[in-house]
């Protein structure tokens, strides 16, 4: 049954059907699994679920778990249902968290339901991972999905004290990329059965190339319209980069309203090169990521994620 964007094919990109055989049956086992798992226990919070699960999306992380999966070992279908779950539920926290009104081009669950209901579906998405991996029996993957959940809360604490900082250092917001982002990658890869360090690696890369489009106007791979971040005062790196040379975009950053609406601060970030200098990062990433692939049974598809992720376009 074909699913629309939905992992990645064999020229490295991330729409379409993964030709890996047994890739598409195990996104299709995984469907109906989240869609039983949202649905337990029916209720306000469970329609909101089924919404935020009708949203879609690249399913890029159960992906990272059947293709980390060693030669001869099952992919853990539950393992790929848990992590996709915590991935939603700080989807719908992030939403009300920075009022965003969209997500992937529809309304976000806060914005029709209320941040009582927002905040209540998220905590519930999140409850319903820890309860697809307990009756797996492996307390392992539980340990592995709660750490990397735990990051994500650091992450996001990280996040607002660094709003409206252009000062922020570039080690800071890779540390954020790396506890918001790369940490459930890398949760993914462990749980799969391959190396944490490729899925930690593949995270910050993902997470930079997601920065960079903000700032370049291609919103349909981020689900955002452009230039969020610059208007909500998030430090990403081309931000960052550009503010170091370019007064109008550190104010506007800063939360300046003038510079924001009048000093066309989108396109003088791109005037500095900070969208190339930005992507160069990412490159490195995906290097390193990379590197840390030792024989592994999809080692092909796992090289061709690392590629995919940084050159998207839209």
């Amino acid at each position: 049954m074909p699913v629309p964007e939905r992992g990645v094919n064999g020229t490295g990109t991330l729409a379409g059907i993964n030709e890996v055989p047994g890739l598409e049956g195990y996104l299709d086992a995984l469907e109906e699994r989240l869609a039983r798992s949202v649905a337990s226990h029916p209720g306000l919070v469970a329609a909101v679920g089924n919404e935020a699960l009708a949203a879609g999306g690249k399913r890029l992380r159960p992906a990272l778990v059947f293709l980390a999966a060693p030669d001869g070992a099952a992919p853990p279908l539950a393992a790929g249902v848990a992590v996709e779950l915590v991935h939603m539920a700080t989807l719908v926290h992030d939403d009300l968290i920075d009022r965003a009104h969209f997500r992937r081009g529809k309304a976000a669950a806060w914005s029709v339901y209320g941040s009582d209901a927002a905040r209540a579906t998220g905590d519930y998405l999140f409850a319903r991972a820890f309860a697809e991996l307990s009756a797996a029996g492996d307390p392992r993957a539980v340990k592995i999905l709660a750490e990397a959940t735990l990051c994500l809360a650091r992450g996001e604490a990280l996040q607002r004290t660094q709003t409206h900082d252009p000062a922020t250092t570039v080690d800071a917001y890779l540390e954020r990329c790396a506890l918001k982002t790369g940490k459930l990658f890398e949760a993914a890869c462990r749980l799969g059965g391959g190396p944490g360090g490729y899925g930690l690696a593949l995270g910050v890369a993902f997470q930079i190339a997601d920065d960079v489009l903000d700032c370049s106007g291609a919103t349909i791979e981020t689900g955002k319209i452009a230039g969020t971040d610059l208007r909500d005062g998030t430090p990403t790196l081309p931000l960052l980069l550009a503010a170091r040379e370019d007064a109008v975009v550190r104010r506007a950053l800063a939360g300046d309203e003038h510079a924001l609406s009048n000093g066309g601060p989108l396109l003088r970030v791109a005037a500095t090169g900070a969208l190339e200098r930005s992507r160069q990062v990412a490159l490195d990433y995906a290097s390193r990521a990379r590197a840390c692939l030792n024989g592994e049974l999809h080692r092909q598809e796992l090289e061709a994620l690392t590629h995919a992720v940084v050159n998207r376009e839209r």
